[in-house]
């Protein structure tokens, strides 16, 4: 019996003496977090609506993208261009344009500081979420390393061996209302620099978020969209404009209590987040439009990476 426990033992401190240390032991741990990394081929990045109500609308649209758009056969063709078609889906609450263009200051604070009550600031989808929990804090996770000293989420997320995504699509309007509204040159300011610093050669698809339950809500919002459609056109941006404020999108919201969450007594809770019953219809409603900005995205690759600016190295 003492020879087994002796031979157990000097098994075990080979063992240990065998295993890496200290600076190796972490350089081996970065390379396999490195590795384990996988860049969605389409990326949807948005604000608290993808989190609370069109998140799965989203995955379910962009991951059978074939039956969504029924192409046709150039189309096919295209829709190559995505390689395996995998989605990912990252909603930051209360982000817009200007949180993700922000190297520092309280509007980056909005993807990066951690929330002190709820730890997590974020929600996600698709292939950079491999838990049941759609809920997460930017900043921890290997998905969700956006936030160094004087650079902006959008430079650390697009930076060389991170994401690249094959088609973007970016969806935000209700936390820049106030300011697209009131002011049109604050508005091209966030498109210029947002067109700055994604990447280059990239499609993509910049949508405005479902319309609100409450018409005064409506009304700012569509003043919003009118003048960042016009940042978009102004700064000749390559990416295809889709609005989410149209006759038939707000027709289906507003005032509609059914799309919102409710409480027991049946008074609206949350006339900001259109529930997934409403992002359905919404999808329903803007179908064409989503599928052709995703077509002429995809069939003007080339076009794309002749207008883009100098994007982040």
């Amino acid at each position: 019996m003492k020879h087994r426990i002796i031979i157990v033992c000097y098994a075990l401190v080979i063992a240990v003496a065998s295993l890496p240390t200290g600076s190796v032991w972490a350089s081996q741990k970065a390379a396999e977090t490195k590795q384990k990394f996988r860049s969605p081929a389409i990326l949807v990045l948005g604000d608290s609506q993808l989190a609370f109500g069109s998140g799965p609308v989203f995955l379910n649209f962009f991951s059978d993208i074939k039956h969504s758009c029924m192409p046709k056969t150039g189309q096919v063709e295209s829709l190559k261009k995505l390689g395996d078609m995998s989605v990912g889906i990252i909603g930051v609450r209360s982000t817009s344009l200007a949180s993700w263009a922000a190297r520092k200051g309280r509007s980056k604070d909005k993807v990066c500081k951690v929330d002190r009550k709820w730890k997590s600031n974020a929600a996600t989808f698709g292939i950079v979420n491999s838990t049941n929990n759609k809920y997460v804090q930017i900043g921890k996770g290997r998905e969700y390393q956006f936030c160094k000293k004087g650079k902006s989420p959008f430079e650390v997320m697009f930076a060389k061996d991170y994401y690249k995504p094959k088609l973007l699509i970016l969806s935000f309007l209700g936390n820049s209302a106030h300011r697209w509204a009131g002011n049109r040159q604050s508005a091209l300011r966030d498109v210029e620099k947002t067109m700055m610093q994604l990447p280059q050669g990239v499609p993509c698809i910049f949508m405005t978020t479902a319309p609100t339950y409450k018409k005064k809500t409506v009304d700012l919002r569509l003043k919003a969209q009118e003048n960042v459609k016009y940042a978009f056109m102004k700064n000749s941006s390559r990416c295809s404009f889709v609005e989410g404020f149209t006759k038939q999108t707000v027709a289906a919201n507003l005032g509609n209590k059914s799309h919102f969450k409710q409480r027991k007594s049946g008074r609206v809770k949350d006339p900001f987040h259109p529930n997934r019953k409403a992002a359905e219809k919404f999808f329903s409603v803007e179908t064409d439009r989503i599928c052709k900005a995703v077509f002429n995205q995809l069939q003007n690759v080339r076009q794309a990476q002749l207008q883009i600016g100098p994007g982040p190295q």
